[in-house]
């Protein structure tokens, strides 16, 4: 099993679940955030004064699924949040050694 997390612009969250709704992924948790990257923010002007958002809003989304999943979940996030300008976010995979339903007791992909 593989977790996937996705931080990506919160317009895209939508297309990024319908996506992943359609390979079969059956549940996720989404957050709210904040975070800068590369570009440590950007300038905006407000009331003619400029001022840096030094933290940008973002949506994370964080999945656990089979590995088998892996390659089609990263291509469909892509594709649905990918706007081609700097700040579409990042895509992070890391293994997950167990999963564990506490309802049932099932344990590794059962679980999921």
């Amino acid at each position: 099993m593989k977790k996937l997390v996705a931080l990506v612009r919160p317009h895209t969250l939508e297309p990024v679940k319908d996506a992943l709704a359609q390979i079969g992924v059956k549940g996720m948790t989404v957050s709210e955030c904040r975070g800068f990257g590369r570009s440590a923010g950007k300038a905006e002007l407000y009331r003619g004064a400029s001022y840096v958002v030094a933290l940008i809003p973002k949506i994370k989304i964080e999945i656990v699924i089979p590995e088998s999943l892996i390659e089609e979940a990263v291509q469909c996030i892509g594709a649905a949040a990918r706007t081609g300008q700097i700040g579409d976010g990042k895509i992070f995979i890391e293994t997950v050694r167990d999963s564990i339903r506490i309802r049932t007791g099932e344990t590794g992909e059962d679980a999921l």
